[in-house]
């Protein structure tokens, strides 16, 4: 498993101890506001709102909290207005970062963020800096256990998958945008529990990275991930699973 993928299982339990403890909730509810600001309340004619709702709810977040934030979303009440954004700069080792935000005030965040990159040895960069890098794809998750993977190949590619992984106990189908929804379907239509279902950034190509950079590296993604106005933090590094784990431990 490369770097990029082991991080991507290390970011899924982090995210199941933010839910625990209640912070998951504050980035779904950004993404729900936005998302019905920005096409509207009803979710079969609103897929961004569909896919937030769905996360949401697999999340466990109680459905008055999704209502609310839809009608914030609408104007039906009062609430916070979240800009959405998009960051670009390197960390350690020449590193690719994409950085999603939704802020109430951006100048602040992007002072935190480049204090963050530039306290470990990265920077800022302009708009389209490395975002030629990444491609945007759809991608669900599956817990693994009792599952037959040529099973589960099967039914997620006769709905338009690309690609199914198993990462450390979960299987990872990768379907282009138009396709993730299909996905979805047919893997609930065959009583599969989906654990997450939305869009991604997968790097086109790796950047290895060893020693002091990979620890600057790990810190800098941690602090990233920390912030309250990022949504998601997308890298392209490469890394080997001994120097992660030992880092990571």
């Amino acid at each position: 498993m490369s770097g990029h993928s082991k991080w991507s299982t290390i970011k899924r339990k982090k995210a199941k101890v933010d839910a625990e403890r209640g912070k998951a909730f504050t980035r779904l509810i950004k993404e729900i506001t936005i998302a019905a600001r920005e096409g509207g309340g009803d979710e079969t004619s609103n897929p961004r709102l569909r896919t937030a709702v769905i996360a949401a709810k697999a999340g466990n977040m109680p459905s008055a909290n999704v209502e609310r934030a839809i009608k914030k979303g609408t104007g039906e009440l009062p609430g916070v207005v979240y800009e959405q954004g998009i960051l670009e700069g390197y960390g350690p080792g020449g590193v690719a970062l994409y950085v999603d935000i939704l802020t109430d005030n951006r100048n602040r965040t992007v002072a935190d963020v480049r204090h963050s990159l530039t306290k470990h040895g990265g920077n800022l960069a302009e708009s389209g800096a490395v975002a030629w890098m990444f491609e945007k794809r759809g991608q669900v998750t599956v817990p693994a256990e009792g599952l037959d993977e040529e099973e589960l190949l099967l039914i997620v590619m006769e709905a338009g998958a690309d690609d199914l992984k198993d990462e450390d106990g979960v299987f990872v189908v990768t379907a282009g945008t138009s396709d993730l929804e299909a996905v979805r379907l047919a893997l609930e239509g065959n009583g599969v529990t989906v654990e997450s279902y939305g869009l991604t950034m997968i790097p086109k190509n790796t950047v290895k990275v060893e020693g002091k950079e990979a620890e600057q590296l790990l810190k800098v993604l941690d602090l990233l991930e920390e912030h309250d106005d990022v949504q998601q933090v997308y890298a392209n590094f490469d890394m080997d699973d001994s120097i992660l784990e030992q880092i990571q431990s």
